[in-house]
């Protein structure tokens, strides 16, 4: 199995341990934000991996020759500018779409600045049991920005914030608020490779704005519920803090 690690972001609400590398480079106990990544992919099975990169892009490329890749096979997709999570991962469809063995295979992106403990196994399995275009992980928890799903699990829109008025895609809407759910995204994705020649938006775009124009054509694009998971925004240093205490206090295995 592919992934992508979406690794090419600024890092600014990380600042200032973000102005002399990048994100991904961030350590938690002595361990970068992207060996930890890579190493929970590599334990669910996915050996190729893709990471775009922007800031101090170079740095990341020498940290994983000198690492030799961790064992796996890693290509870099450099960014000149920065293209979004939906135009980063446009640009890097050549390889994804790429498997001669399992063409209908999908594939995992991954933020570099969350940690989790969701399980990539079951979500996949989820995925190709109902043949979904894309799945979500997401979480019932506070966030600036929701989307929302209704009983069966389909994405119908979204909302900022938790008194806006929804922006809703789907043909059609739940009778009852009681049938829509927002929920934050947790920043995890299962994607089938079709998924890739369907993204018309072009430059720099959020995946999000795929997403929910395909949902509004009937396309599937679920959610895949993660609440009685650990996770964790490493964007902020309060937050990386956090992460390295429930590290040592085995809240979370590393």
């Amino acid at each position: 199995m592919k992934a992508m690690i979406l690794a090419a972001g600024l890092g600014t609400r990380l600042r200032p341990l973000t102005d002399d590398r990048p994100k991904a480079l961030v350590e938690i106990n002595g361990r970068t934000l992207l060996e930890i990544t890579l190493s929970r992919l590599r334990t669910f099975g996915v050996h190729e991996v893709i990471v775009n990169l922007h800031h101090f892009g170079d740095m990341v490329v020498d940290y994983l020759k000198k690492n030799e890749n961790f064992g796996m096979t890693i290509e870099i997709s450099r960014e000149d500018v920065l293209l979004d999570t939906g135009g980063g991962l446009k640009k890097a469809a050549y390889f994804l779409a790429k498997n001669s063995r399992h063409p209908e295979e999908p594939f995992i992106v991954h933020n570099v600045d969350v940690l989790s403990t969701i399980d990539l196994q079951r979500m996949v399995q989820f995925h190709d049991q109902h043949q979904a275009l894309a799945t979500l992980a997401v979480q019932d928890r506070k966030t600036s920005r929701y989307l929302l799903f209704d009983d069966h699990l389909q994405l119908w829109g979204r909302r900022s914030g938790s008194d806006q008025e929804p922006d809703l895609v789907r043909p059609s809407r739940p009778r009852s608020s009681e049938q829509t759910h927002a929920l934050a995204f947790s920043g995890i994705h299962v994607i089938s490779p079709r998924f890739l020649t369907m993204m018309t938006e072009e430059g720099a775009f959020s995946i999000i704005t795929s997403y929910l124009r395909l949902a509004a054509q009937g396309e599937k694009v679920l959610a895949f519920r993660a609440d009685d998971y650990y996770w964790r925004d490493l964007g902020k240093p309060e937050n990386l803090a956090q992460a390295a205490l429930d590290l040592e206090q085995n809240v979370i295995a590393q």
